[in-house]
């Protein structure tokens, strides 16, 4: 049921503490049924480091088949764990490429009247985008199966910024560049003994300004481009207003999608009279890819679709820390985010959570 409209500001959910109750839900693909020791190291990462107790939803631990043809059972879980008062925050085991056949079965009126923390990234920017039109504020973050499973144990920088999203009231601030470095390494899940083998870091070179001076400042909204894509038309893309000044955020997946789909994509922003509205845009690492060619042509197609819109002066991070590279920051949509073009910064001006306890 989709009754809800689109309005700011968002609500913003409490902060999360020790000893909550958090549900796990699978939304797409059914990663924890397929590789089960991937999805325990995760649970086991969350529960420890972070002291929470975790309930899996009815059917989060079903088939990959199975889930595939109930959406209706993964909307069902999603629904059902908004509305159980007992439990703080809802975080989604893995991503996947069909959350968009969720939409005619999620209940925005639960999710409104019920507001709690809801994380995870890719294909669950779905979901973030039904938060939106109830009017939630939510985390594109790491999942269960991606980030707090990563091999060996969770990044530092991803872990720390997390802290910072969720389970702390005061302004997010800064995101600071990742000294770490980064990777998107492919060590099979299939084999239980790269479960506890690290990946391989390639020196950090970002965040960088692309174009534009000064600084912006904005409420963040973005997600996964595939995915936007799946959205755009529905009952859950925002009305053309709700972009005013918006920061867009915005980074693709492993699958690795072509320069020219990703100028294709972005002209249709520019025909909908998105783009002339945004305060910036912040481009994540391109997914899957450690081709500097591939990075550099994406980035192309990025200043080309501005260009040909006339906003050649418009604000662009480039090589952010978010998204389907690993580490990643945990971004707050709704929340008010500021560039600085000089210093190639996001800023996080505001808490993403409350701490008010319903």
């Amino acid at each position: 049921m989709n009754t809800k409209n689109f309005s700011r500001p968002l609500i913003r959910p409490q902060a999360l503490r020790a000893g909550d109750r958090v549900a796990i839900v699978s939304t797409s693909w059914g990663g924890p049924a397929t590789f089960p020791h991937r999805y325990e190291a995760g649970k086991k990462y969350l529960a420890e480091a972070f002291g929470l107790e975790l309930v899996e939803m009815p059917h989060a631990l079903r088939e990959a088949a199975w889930l595939d043809q109930n959406p209706q059972a993964r909307a069902e879980d999603i629904n059902r764990a908004f509305a159980d008062s007992s439990i703080k925050g809802i975080i989604v085991s893995i991503g996947g490429d069909d959350a968009i056949r969720l939409i005619p079965h999620i209940d925005l009126n639960v999710i409104a009247d019920n507001p709690k923390i809801f994380l995870g990234y890719s294909d669950p920017t779905v979901l973030h985008f039904g938060c939106l039109k109830a009017g939630l504020g939510s985390f594109y973050g790491p999942t269960i199966m991606t980030g707090f499973a990563e091999n060996g144990g969770m990044h530092a920088y991803a872990e720390n910024s997390l802290r910072k999203a969720i389970f702390q009231t005061a302004p997010i601030g800064e995101i600071e560049p990742n000294r770490e470095g980064w990777t998107v390494e492919h060590l099979p899940w299939k084999d239980p003994e790269n479960q506890n083998r690290r990946r391989t870091l390639m020196p950090s070179t970002g965040p960088r300004t692309l174009q534009g001076t000064g600084t912006m400042r904005g409420h963040l909204i973005g997600g996964c481009a595939e995915v936007l894509e799946m959205l755009k038309g529905s009952d859950w893309w925002p009305p053309l207003d709700y972009w005013n000044g918006a920061i867009l955020f915005y980074e693709t997946s492993e699958e690795a999608p072509p320069a020219n789909l990703v100028l294709r994509w972005l002209r249709n922003f520019a025909a909908q009279g998105i783009l002339s509205r945004l305060s910036g845009i912040v481009l994540g690492r391109p997914g899957g890819q450690t081709d500097e060619t591939y990075r550099s042509e994406q980035e192309e197609a990025v200043v080309r679709a501005l260009a040909e819109a006339g906003l050649e002066s418009l604000p662009v991070l480039a090589e952010c820390d978010f998204g389907h590279t690993d580490p990643i920051a945990t971004l707050p949509y709704g929340v008010m985010a500021e560039i600085d073009c000089s210093r190639a910064r996001l800023t996080i001006l505001e808490p993403g959570v409350s701490d008010i306890r319903g």
